[in-house]
C-alpha cells in the first residue's frame, strides 16, 4: 500500500516538473520569436458586433506565445470604460479587447461622417481609461470594418495630442474608408501608385488632413478581403474603398503594407476568423 503510495506521489511530482519545464521552455522559446514589450494592443470590432469577434485574434496571438494577458474594455453609451479586470503592470504584449455597447453608432444612421468621429471618441476613452492603470509610451491599434473608421477619426482628431501615447503599428481589416458595397466612391478606380481614389465619399474627405498629421513613428498593415466572385470586394467593402487608405496615411508612415486575402474566406466577416490574417497581424505586431 506504502509503495502504491510512494509511485503515485512519485508519478505526480514528474508530471508537475514536466508540466513546469514545459511552460519555461515555451516561454524561452516565444520570448525568441516575439518582442517582449508592455505596449498593449487595442481592437476595436465592427458594426452590431462585439468583443466576440475579437475573440479567435486574440487567441491565436496567445495561443503562438505573444501574449497571457486579454482583457475586455466595456465601453457603455455614454463612453464610460470599464475593464473585467486589470492589466498586471509587468504584462507582456498585453491584449485589449474592446466591446462597444453603442455598436451601431444610434442616432447616426443619417450621418456617419459624424457617426465615427463620435465612435473616435470611444477608442480615445479606452485609451485614457488604459492610461488610468499605467502609463504607456505606445499603442497599438486594431480595427475591423467600422473599427477601422473609429480608429482613423481618434487619430485624425488627436495627432496633435501630445499626452497621449504613440501610435507604433496599425493593423486595419477591411476597412470602408471610402465607402460600401453599392457606393459609386467605394467602388471608383484608385491610383496604382499613390492609393488616391477618384470619387471621394463624405466619410473619407475629413481625413484628408491625414496626409499632413499622421504620426511618423507608426507602421501600417492594410488587409482586405477579395472573394473572387466577381464583385472585387469581401461582400461589404469593395477592394478600392479599402486601398484608399494608402492615399490617407502612406507619405507619412513609418511603413506601409497591403495584404490582400483571397476566395471564400475573404468573406467581410471571415476576415476575423483567419488563420492567414492571424498569422500577418501577429508577425507584423509582435514578430522580432
Amino acid at each position: 500500500m506504502h509503495r502504491r503510495i510512494t509511485t503515485i506521489i512519485t508519478t505526480v511530482v514528474i508530471a508537475v516538473v514536466a508540466i513546469i519545464a514545459l511552460a519555461s521552455w515555451q516561454r524561452a522559446r516565444a520570448a525568441k520569436q516575439f518582442v517582449q514589450s508592455t505596449t498593449p494592443t487595442i481592437f476595436v470590432h465592427g458594426w452590431g458586433s462585439s468583443a466576440h469577434a475579437e475573440e479567435k485574434m486574440a487567441n491565436a496571438a496567445k495561443r503562438a506565445g505573444v501574449t497571457s494577458t486579454i482583457v475586455r474594455a466595456n465601453v457603455d453609451r455614454h463612453g464610460k470604460v470599464t475593464f473585467n479586470k486589470t492589466i498586471p503592470a509587468n504584462a507582456v504584449n498585453p491584449i485589449v479587447e474592446v466591446n462597444l455597447a453603442d455598436n451601431k453608432l444610434s442616432g447616426y444612421e443619417n450621418n456617419y461622417v459624424a457617426g465615427y468621429k463620435h465612435g473616435g471618441t470611444y477608442v480615445k476613452n479606452v485609451v485614457l481609461a488604459l492610461e488610468s492603470q499605467h502609463h504607456y509610451r505606445a499603442i497599438n491599434l486594431v480595427g475591423h470594418s467600422m473599427g477601422n473608421l473609429e480608429i482613423i477619426n481618434y487619430i485624425n482628431d488627436n495627432s496633435d495630442n501630445h499626452q497621449l501615447p504613440r501610435i507604433d503599428h496599425l493593423v486595419a481589416i477591411a476597412g470602408h474608408y471610402n465607402g460600401l458595397v453599392g457606393q459609386k466612391t467605394a467602388e471608383s478606380p484608385v491610383n496604382a501608385n499613390t492609393g488616391e481614389p477618384q470619387r471621394q465619399d463624405a466619410t473619407f474627405k475629413p481625413l484628408l488632413k491625414l496626409r499632413n498629421t499622421f504620426p511618423t513613428t507608426t507602421r501600417v498593415l492594410n488587409i482586405y478581403g477579395d472573394k473572387e466572385d466577381g464583385t472585387h470586394s469581401d461582400g461589404d467593402v469593395p477592394v478600392n474603398s479599402a486601398k484608399s487608405l494608402r492615399y490617407l496615411v502612406s507619405s507619412r508612415a513609418k511603413s506601409y503594407r497591403e495584404v490582400e486575402i483571397k476566395g471564400t474566406n475573404a468573406q467581410h466577416s471571415k476576415l476575423h476568423n483567419n488563420a492567414q490574417v492571424n498569422r500577418e497581424l501577429i508577425n507584423f505586431l509582435w514578430k522580432k
